[in-house]
């Protein structure tokens, strides 16, 4: 299971498996091909797509902050942005769900996610934390209060398939939401 969402001390309890769900799969690709004659040398391209079951085909690289140019792409997505996307997609299509449940009408909502990559014990690198920023917007005649909003992400991330399945710490930064 994922750590606790920080900031929030859970007045639920830990969500039960569901065994229906444990045997659900994707069907995803990662594509790469050689094309120059240096890759023992260490010089080739990381670029390379993703295909996923719907058939959209993603371009992805390594990231040129670990991978210079020419041998990653800064214009495709890197594994640590995929990363940090599906927390944040995730939490995001969690919350409407939640708050559809509990009778909000939302609007719209906007996430520009942050992740902060750091050293492990082992000097290996990782994505140790995310913060996610939404910005909500609200209409309709029942609103959430601030600690409704803030009950609404605790519930969210707790029902996150993608929380329940990392060790990354996620931040909700609260107070940036709209009415």
């Amino acid at each position: 299971m994922g750590r606790p969402l920080v900031g929030f001390s859970p007045d639920v309890p830990a969500p039960r498996v569901d065994v229906t769900r444990r045997s659900r799969r994707g069907r995803r690709a990662s594509t790469w091909k050689r094309t120059g004659p240096d890759f023992r040398l260490g010089k080739y391209s990381r670029e390379h797509t993703w295909t996923f079951d719907g058939g959209v085909t993603v371009p992805a690289s390594s990231s040129p902050s670990a991978v210079p140019a020419p041998y990653s792409n800064p214009a495709h997505v890197d594994p640590e942005e995929a990363f940090v996307a599906a927390i944040s997609s995730c939490h995001m299509l969690t919350f409407l769900f939640v708050a559809h449940r509990q009778g909000f009408q939302v609007d719209s909502y906007d996430d520009e996610a942050v992740g902060v990559m750091t050293k492990n014990e082992r000097g290996g690198s990782w994505v140790s934390a995310v913060t996610l920023n939404p910005r909500i917007s609200y209409s309709g005649e029942t609103r959430p209060s601030p600690a409704d909003e803030a009950r609404l992400h605790h519930s969210a991330h707790e029902q996150c398939f993608i929380a329940n399945s990392i060790k990354t710490e996620v931040t909700v930064s609260l107070g940036l939401g709209e009415e």
